[in-house]
């Protein structure tokens, strides 16, 4: 058995380390047998009483154009929409803090100047270009399994995006595209009672776009682990 002290995880910190959201990506498609073995990578998430709820429609080609045309259309008569799962209530402390966080090391990336809010809208809707990436996999749960099918959901997501970086290809988990799941229905051929989870947009990174290059910073363990040994 390997223990970290000899290097076991030493792959597995690589791609942990390595994974980005990816905002720009080149056109060319990732080949079918790669997306495959993603699938099949991604199967082995763990699950609530091994239901794997988790269904994926995957666009590319037309259909993927089809439904980024349908996405940044609905974008730009009603920016809100209404997610199955709903909205947080709230971000506060230092959930709220990371969120700026994030949002201001892109601006930057991107050469956005605090407070312009024409640029801050610009670059929200390329959510629902999806990237210009060559693919979208729409994760959705079957309703009667509630918030437990959304949490498996969340492991395969994570799954993905690994079994993803190990294979050469970038990714990006969107709620943004959550918020038009009557589009999504309609486009992909959901069923009514499968609820939307996320988009994953995928493709090959553009390694020279100024926006993928920054990383976001992770908790200390020490700053999210309360032990209780007594």
């Amino acid at each position: 058995m390997h223990t970290p002290a000899d290097g076991g995880d030493a792959q597995l910190e690589q791609w942990l380390r390595t994974r980005y959201s990816c905002r720009a990506f080149r056109p060319e498609p990732v080949p079918r047998h790669v997306i495959e073995r993603i699938l099949d990578l991604a199967q082995r998430t763990a699950s609530w009483c091994n239901c794997q709820p988790w269904q994926l429609a995957i666009a590319s080609g037309a259909g993927m154009e089809r439904v980024r045309a349908a996405l940044a259309s609905r974008y730009a008569q009603d920016p809100q929409g209404k997610r199955d799962f709903g909205d947080p209530s709230a971000y506060e402390g230092v959930y709220l803090q990371r969120r700026r966080e994030s949002g201001y090391q892109l601006y930057e990336a991107l050469g956005i100047a605090r407070g312009d809010r024409q640029a801050y809208e610009r670059q929200a809707s390329r959510n629902f270009v999806l990237f210009d990436a060559p693919h979208l996999a729409v994760v959705s749960s079957p309703a009667a399994l509630g918030t437990y099918g959304a949490i498996d959901c969340g492991g395969y997501v994570s799954t993905f995006m690994l079994a993803a970086r190990a294979n050469g290809v970038a990714c990006i988990a969107q709620a943004a595209v959550a918020q038009y799941p009557d589009v999504l229905r309609r486009e992909l051929d959901l069923a009514d009672n499968q609820l939307v989870v996320c988009g994953i947009s995928f493709g090959y990174e553009d390694r020279d776009h100024p926006v993928n290059q920054y990383r976001t910073r992770r908790a200390l363990a020490s700053e999210i682990v309360n032990w209780i040994d007594e």
